[in-house]
């Protein structure tokens, strides 16, 4: 699989379900905990810090 289509189907992920699309890049490391937290408060906190994670 390339990376821009694994890239791809990240950013993807990580708007369906954001801690996902960070624990399939990451792990479960600080990354993961702090995007689980975000979408706890709000969804679109967690979509924009799991896009700006994984493409960063």
């Amino acid at each position: 699989m390339r990376s821009g289509t694994a890239d791809c189907l990240d950013i993807i992920l990580a708007i369906i379900l954001p801690p996902l699309g960070v624990f399939l890049k990451f792990g479960c490391n600080v990354e993961f905990w702090i995007c689980l937290l975000l979408t706890l408060f709000g969804y679109l906190p967690g979509i924009i810090y799991a896009v700006y994670i994984i493409t960063k």
